[in-house]
């Protein structure tokens, strides 16, 4: 039986098609503003198929044509460039969540993964069984406020532990108390019945650098994630693995060479023992650097020109830089990116990472394949909006069609 769907009816060649029409946004992504000839060239493409694929992500609101920028005063007819449809009021945005263990942020991101609005919200006095409800209520109004009637296609929701996408469940997480929490669903709920994809935020970071950062990361690399959790994620060829129910990325046990700090596991050495926020947090409090275990504050207080403040973060950027010698020397990807909270806002910080890991792995020497967020400060929010992102991209008719319902402007 044919499916009639908003682009004609479902035919054998829709693979096809879905393949073409997530080429060329790719590559306008990639390249944009840029005129569907230089498209062709670039992805391969025959003028034809791009012309096709334009007009069809051109009517779903995915791209734009931009007549002011064609060239004129050449032979034949001017070339229109088309760019993805992105501006401060118009084109389609995705809401973004990443639940912390402190606190949330709430964020507004639009097809090139920039967040137009952010929103940071505190969980104090927040029970962990209520937080699902409070976040949707919280994340509601802000939609609501800085949506501004475009095109909402979702929201993509990230968070650490054992996460698995496909069932939009918390598996796990041990700071939150949470086993097998249908955390998507609940978003949802409290949201109205938007759509809401739910995945772990270092896949999700890792999967926000493959689409919107470093050429490289498509190649290969692997992620660390270094907060209150402490977790990886590995991407090869442009896909981020997940493995068997999705537990792949579980780094919090990684022994780290020359740490002695007890784990709660009962052995010492585990890198989120030696290295997580929380263990941070809390060797501020008893060197009497900070009054509350609060890595913000310690990382302030470097800022201030502490030198004990700087002396702990350089600490633990050498036990980061350690265990990222081990991840290399395992798997040698092409880049490594990492996020921690000080060598994102200060480089000199990503040095001592670098020089750790360099001065130990066997099989990297060049310190530029390890790296920070493209996004910086911005790094969380984008990922978050990447979980819905990345699926668009990959197969944006699918995706927009399972979206539409959800995504109509309100």
């Amino acid at each position: 039986m044919t499916t009639t769907t908003p682009y004609g009816p479902r035919m054998a060649g829709d693979g096809r098609r879905e393949a073409n029409a997530a080429t060329v946004l790719r590559t306008v992504l990639d390249h944009g503003p840029v005129a569907r000839s230089a498209v062709a060239r670039l992805s391969g493409l025959s003028p034809a198929a791009v012309s096709r694929q334009a007009t069809d992500l051109t009517r779903l609101g995915l791209l734009r044509e931009l007549p002011e920028l064609a060239g004129g005063g050449g032979v034949g007819r001017p070339q229109i460039p088309v760019d993805l449809h992105i501006g401060a009021t118009a084109g389609p945005v995705v809401g973004g969540l990443h639940l912390g263990v402190p606190g949330s942020t709430f964020a507004l991101v639009d097809l090139r993964g920039r967040v137009l609005a952010r929103h940071a919200h505190a969980h104090e006095g927040i029970a962990p069984d209520a937080l699902p409800g409070e976040l949707a209520r919280e994340l509601r109004g802000f939609l609501d406020e800085h949506a501004r009637g475009r095109p909402l296609l979702g929201v993509g929701a990230a968070i650490g532990g054992w996460v698995d996408p496909a069932a939009g469940m918390v598996v796990r997480h041990d700071a939150l108390g949470w086993r097998r929490r249908p955390l998507a669903a609940e978003l949802a709920r409290g949201l109205g019945g938007r759509t809401v994809r739910l995945d772990n935020h270092a896949r999700s970071i890792a999967q926000s650098e493959i689409l919107f950062g470093r050429p490289a990361a498509r190649r290969s690399l692997v992620h660390l994630f270094v907060g209150n959790v402490v977790d990886a994620a590995v991407g090869l060829a442009g896909v981020v693995h997940q493995g068997p129910g999705a537990a792949a990325g579980d780094v919090a046990h990684l022994p780290v060479p020359d740490s002695t700090a007890p784990c709660p596991c009962g052995r010492s050495g585990c890198l989120e023992a030696t290295a997580s926020n929380t263990a941070l947090g809390l060797t501020a409090v008893r060197r009497g650097i900070v009054p509350e275990p609060d890595t913000s504050l310690v990382v302030d207080a470097a800022a201030a020109g502490d030198r004990r403040a700087d002396r702990l973060l350089r600490e633990r950027a050498r036990a980061v830089g350690r265990a990222v010698a081990l991840l290399l020397d395992v798997l040698n990807p092409d880049l490594v990116v990492v996020t921690e909270q000080a060598s994102v806002v200060e480089p000199d910080y990503l040095e001592e990472i670098r020089g750790a890991a360099i001065d130990l792995s066997h099989v990297c020497g060049d310190p530029e394949r390890i790296v920070s967020p493209h996004a910086g400060p911005a790094t969380l929010p984008v990922a978050a909006g990447t979980v819905l992102l990345n699926p668009l991209f990959r197969r944006p008719l699918e995706t927009f069609e399972e979206l539409l319902p959800a995504g109509a402007e309100d």
